[in-house]
């Protein structure tokens, strides 16, 4: 309830009474995963972080799913307004309308072109998103160039996936800054250096222009990609291993030259 300064007694019994809330805002980010997301939705409402994952594991297994976990793929990153009294099948209600309404006949027909499941393409989308910083301006490319690999039975080899199954191993507590060749190595299904192939679901919840860029992914012949340092949130795309190692170079000299490991 937003009580504003000078209101009276019978004012604010009378919204009370009424039940006249003012609705939370909540900004979905990129969560690792749907139980991080949840403790901090739970925050701003008046049930209990274990109660909401309980009422979300009941949900996941009625859609067939195993866990909370399965559903991350009904978020989508935005900002969304709830009542501090909304309950966890409410609030999923809402996400659920989202998705039913995002996966049209349109996407459902490029989603059938691609040749790849829905779980496929919300993985590939959440590695899109976590290799562009969440902008537009290169998600087509990169979706495109991780296809390229894919369709080539190369191994994917995305750094943020390699941030995730260690992040994961630690439960989200902290976060590497740098990618070193000791991690390549880590152990799980979502490390796309360790396993071939697309991750079995998404490394983290993911925006809808991820998704649409996977759908509408760049035709190009693109299997290597580096961060630009001279261009901050961009990269330098080629199809040629030895360019790659000289782009590679550069920026892991820029890593050194700031300290960052």
């Amino acid at each position: 309830y937003h009580f504003k300064k000078g209101m009276g007694n019978s004012n604010l019994v009378n919204m009370i009474k009424a039940g006249n809330q003012s609705e939370n805002s909540f900004r979905i980010g990129d969560f690792g995963d749907v139980y991080q997301m949840l403790g901090k939705v739970t925050r701003k409402t008046e049930i209990d972080s274990l109660k909401f994952v309980d009422e979300f594991n009941k949900i996941a297994v009625k859609k067939g799913y195993t866990s909370a976990e399965d559903l991350k793929k009904y978020f989508f990153i935005d900002t969304y307004n709830f009542y501090w009294t909304v309950t966890p099948s409410e609030f999923f209600k809402k996400f659920d309308d989202q998705y039913q309404e995002f996966w049209n006949t349109d996407r459902k027909a490029k989603e059938a072109q691609s040749g790849l499941s829905r779980d496929q393409i919300y993985a590939l989308a959440s590695i899109v998103f976590k290799e562009s910083g969440g902008k537009p301006d290169e998600m087509k490319t990169i979706a495109g160039l991780y296809l390229n690999r894919y369709k080539k039975d190369m191994k994917l080899q995305s750094d943020p996936t390699v941030i995730y199954a260690m992040n994961k191993q630690n439960n989200f507590k902290e976060s590497i800054k740098r990618v070193l060749y000791k991690h390549l190595s880590t152990p799980s299904p979502f490390n796309t250096y360790a396993q071939k192939g697309i991750p079995p679901g998404p490394i983290c919840i993911t925006d809808k222009n991820s998704v649409d860029a996977v759908l509408n992914s760049e035709k190009n012949s693109f299997i290597f990609m580096c961060a630009d340092p001279s261009r901050p949130g961009f990269h330098k795309f080629t199809d040629n291993a030895e360019e790659h190692a000289a782009n590679a170079k550069v920026y892991q000299e820029w890593l050194n030259s700031r300290n960052i490991k």
